[in-house]
């Protein structure tokens, strides 16, 4: 599918040049650059979480016409350290009996979503955040850093989870610290460097 799913037009982030782009249904756009570049910024633009100048629409319909929670739930902004507001992830979840299938997909067990976050690795919580974030299939998923805490075996679910979406017609803007994952999942990419925004092409990798 190549229809455009996400437009951005003339956004300007806190310490960006104003950028415009567009991202189609099933497609997953890489955002590049050294640290504090404003990857973070940008995503956080998008998901009207902080003030942005500009325009950003879903399907041909602008942000301004979706109240901010109706927004964020079309264009769902997962944090590279997502918070936790209760004492396990069950309370987190709206409808948590419906999640078997999904934690499944990413090595976690259901009894885990009853357990004190506390108990739970870095990685499993970051997991949990991810299933936390798709469960109510949001059509646009802002990524940043989504594997950043992560071993190979569990980046690999994440990985094969992410691609479940994109085939299903999900789109993704990803942050990632990993090249050969970027390559993997994106075949065009954001750079941002000094404060100026350029559109490159990804290096093929097997995919």
């Amino acid at each position: 599918m190549s229809r455009e799913i996400l437009k951005v037009d003339s956004l300007k982030a806190h310490g960006l040049e104003p950028v415009s782009f567009q991202v189609s249904h099933g497609e997953c756009l890489a955002v590049d650059g050294p640290s504090g570049a404003g990857k973070t910024v940008l995503l956080r633009a998008i998901a009207d979480l902080d003030p942005a100048p500009g325009h950003v629409f879903l399907e041909g319909v602008e942000r301004n016409v979706f109240s901010g929670p109706e927004w964020r739930k079309r264009v769902r902004y997962v944090a590279a350290e997502p918070g936790w507001w209760e004492e396990t992830p069950r309370t987190h979840f709206q409808h948590p009996s419906g999640f078997d299938a999904l934690l499944d997909a990413l090595g976690l067990k259901t009894g885990q979503l009853d357990q004190s976050l506390r108990q739970l690795s870095t990685g499993e919580r970051q997991r949990m955040a991810l299933a936390r974030s798709v469960v109510d299939e949001p059509q646009v998923l802002l990524l940043d850093e989504p594997t950043g805490a992560l071993d190979s075996k569990s980046s690999t679910l994440a990985e094969k989870l992410i691609k479940r979406l994109l085939k299903g017609g999900h789109s993704v803007l990803l942050v990632s610290h990993d090249p050969a994952q970027v390559a993997r999942l994106a075949k065009r990419k954001l750079v941002i460097k000094d404060g100026r925004i350029r559109e490159a092409a990804v290096r093929s990798a097997r995919r």
